[in-house]
């Protein structure tokens, strides 16, 4: 049986500083942005040329972070309550035989002057994430409405998001650094980031964005943002 050695062609700089909170699938917050810098000798504009006239990427990625653990052949996917089982190849778990991933992200524009990079957005990668290879996503026949979802199918209603006055203030101290901050907030929430398997409502969680760390808890309302502060 043959194998391969793979290399990285660039690394991920993105919003999500740790793997929780993470949107389950892309595209679920359009304002979770992210930067694709290209490694040498990739790094050349001539790669990227005529890429710019496409509005989506395709990005294949390793889970570098969970790598080490090895795979399972049975997973407990979140969509399911983090109860029952089902075999790895159902799944976009990170445990996998070869721990590579797929992700589509827009394309909002190309740099070329100091190395390449490619602004994303949409995006639900781990800062640092390397990517193996991109591709542009064509929309005749990579989107493919009629398909069915499984167990994946998706039917729930955003959850809503309120802020206390002290984050409202902390996030209109940093609305100048940070514009975006808000919105991303309510969309990373709106999915409702806690493990299936999570009861306690009184529990506070945090996650890490871009440089703020954000505490937030659910209730009977939905998810209540309590305070914002630098990490």
């Amino acid at each position: 049986m043959s194998s391969w050695t793979l290399q990285p062609v660039g690394r991920i700089e993105s919003c999500f500083k740790e793997k929780f909170a993470i949107p389950r699938q892309p595209g679920l917050c359009p304002s979770a942005e992210a930067t694709l810098h290209l490694l040498p000798p990739y790094d050349q504009a001539d790669a990227v040329r005529g890429l710019e006239q496409f509005s989506h990427v395709w990005l294949s990625f390793v889970f570098h972070e969970t790598a080490s653990q090895g795979w399972r052949p049975t997973v407990r996917p979140p969509k399911l309550g983090g109860n029952q089982r089902i075999g790895v190849f159902a799944t976009r778990s990170t445990f996998r035989p070869n721990p590579i991933g797929l992700s589509v992200a827009r394309l909002r524009g190309i740099e070329t002057q100091g190395g390449v990079r490619l602004l994303l957005a949409g995006a639900d990668l781990l800062d640092g994430t390397p990517i193996l290879d991109i591709k542009p996503y064509l929309a005749y026949s990579d989107a493919l409405p009629e398909a069915s979802n499984g167990y994946a199918d998706d039917g729930s209603a955003p959850m809503p998001v309120r802020f206390s006055p002290e984050a409202e203030q902390a996030l209109a101290g940093i609305a100048l650094r940070r514009p975006g901050l808000r919105q991303l907030i309510i969309e990373v929430l709106a999915q409702d980031p806690r493990p299936g398997y999570a009861e306690d409502a009184a529990r506070e969680y945090g996650m890490t964005l871009y440089e703020y760390n954000v505490r937030w808890r659910c209730d009977a309302e939905g998810a209540w943002v309590s305070s914002v502060q630098a990490a």
